[in-house]
């Protein structure tokens, strides 16, 4: 009886050991199946999905076999792996084991969305609508309701997102990237301002933020930047208009139709910053950390005025009949090839936002010698982030006409 039993153990012993063996092989094997892909394709991992779904998803759609093996594998060796949420790359020659490795590195394929100095939040909001890896939930909301969704009601959102390349997965939604772009503002600000110059004519951060956008809007040459916030400053110490052009414009909104005239210059709104004094009430564009830094480091000096020379530089002057005599040089003998910013650069650095357009004049979009009454400004009314329009220069005092136009 003894020697039956032992001999049955031994037969349930050889049989468990060969189905451990089997079952190590099927695994063995269904870890080393290559994927059933002819070409490279994306596999899609929404929120909430588990491995084992994905498993059985997978076989169902032809891709791979034994998922059932493939579960028990990953539940007795991976279960404290997350199965993150995104996109997976799957390529030719790619075995299940590879996809395993991928999922728990967590390789999901990401994007980018570049928002670019000097766009206004339309312009923002237009970019992110058009990308179609993120996940639009603010379709049909006011730009007020949009501010409510990102838990800041009642703030003007002008000018409040730092431009930036910004990295997602496919999922992201457009409130998140927004809430990214705030935040960094804010960390970009607060830093600036701790490291301000003294002496500034600003009651508070918010106040450097409009003239960062002014000075943003007002060139695209770097290195001009903190030249063009020592004028505009200098001019608010003095109590100047700070007559600049991108206010008006910004002031016309969508009746904005590629030029400005003599009456628009005329015309009060609450950002005609030629028929009041001071700041604009709030930031006219997205502005990067330099102009941030320029609006808060002004570079010492004297100069009042500056045009543009047509090269996308300007020409500083500390009197009006320096100034004057610059504007008739460099604006009312204009060469063919003047251009208010500087000449684009070969390729697109905005990722996967399509910038503006650049809004230069050449000979066949203005007239040689401008006319007061017929001032000719870009095309769009949305001026490129840093693009210097024509006639983007202070005046002497409220009470003289503008020394350019």
């Amino acid at each position: 009886m003894r020697r039956k039993f032992l001999l049955l153990l031994e037969m349930c012993l050889i049989l468990a050991g060969l189905a451990v063996g089997w079952s190590a092989w099927k695994v063995h094997s269904a870890l080393d199946q290559p994927l059933q892909v002819t070409q490279e394709q994306m596999l899609d991992v929404p929120t909430g999905t588990t491995p084992n779904r994905m498993f059985y998803r997978l076989e169902g759609e032809g891709i791979l076999d034994d998922a059932f093996w493939l579960r028990l594998y990953w539940r007795f060796n991976m279960a404290g792996v997350p199965l993150h949420t995104g996109e997976y790359r799957l390529s030719p020659g790619m075995t299940v084991q590879d996809m395993f490795e991928a999922w728990r590195r967590g390789e999901v394929v990401q994007y980018s969305m570049t928002l670019v100095e000097g766009w206004t939040f339309r312009q923002v909001r237009s970019a992110i609508a058009r990308h179609e890896k993120i996940t639009q939930t603010l379709d049909g909301f006011s730009d007020a309701e949009v501010m409510d969704k990102l838990g800041h009601t009642g703030v003007f959102p002008e000018g409040r997102f730092f431009p930036d390349t910004y990295r997602f997965v496919r999922g992201m939604t457009d409130v998140e990237l927004l809430q990214q772009a705030y935040m960094r503002l804010e960390e970009v600000l607060a830093r600036e301002w701790a490291q301000r110059s003294t002496d500034l004519p600003y009651r508070d951060p918010y106040q450097a933020l409009i003239m960062a956008s002014l000075v943003e809007k007002e060139t695209g040459v770097p290195q001009e930047r903190g030249q063009i916030a020592g004028v505009f400053i200098r001019r608010l110490r003095l109590g100047m208009m700070l007559q600049t052009d991108p206010t008006v414009i910004y002031g016309m909104g969508e009746r904005y139709n590629g030029r400005i005239t003599r009456a628009d210059l005329r015309e009060p709104t609450p950002y005609n910053t030629y028929t009041m004094t001071g700041l604009p009430p709030t930031p006219i564009a997205m502005v990067g950390r330099e102009a941030i830094h320029a609006a808060l480091n002004p570079l010492e000096g004297k100069s009042l005025y500056f045009v543009a020379r047509g090269d996308g530089s300007h020409v500083f002057s500390d009197d009006l009949d320096e100034h004057n005599t610059a504007v008739r040089e460099y604006q009312l003998k204009r060469r063919s090839d003047y251009r208010s910013s500087p000449a684009p650069q070969s390729g697109n650095d905005s990722g996967d936002a399509a910038a503006p357009t650049t809004g230069e004049q050449g000979a066949t979009d203005e007239p040689a010698t401008p006319s007061p009454d017929d001032h000719i400004e870009p095309s769009d009314g949305n001026p490129a982030p840093g693009t210097e329009v024509p006639v983007l220069t202070p005046d002497s005092a409220p009470a003289e006409e503008p020394a350019t136009r």
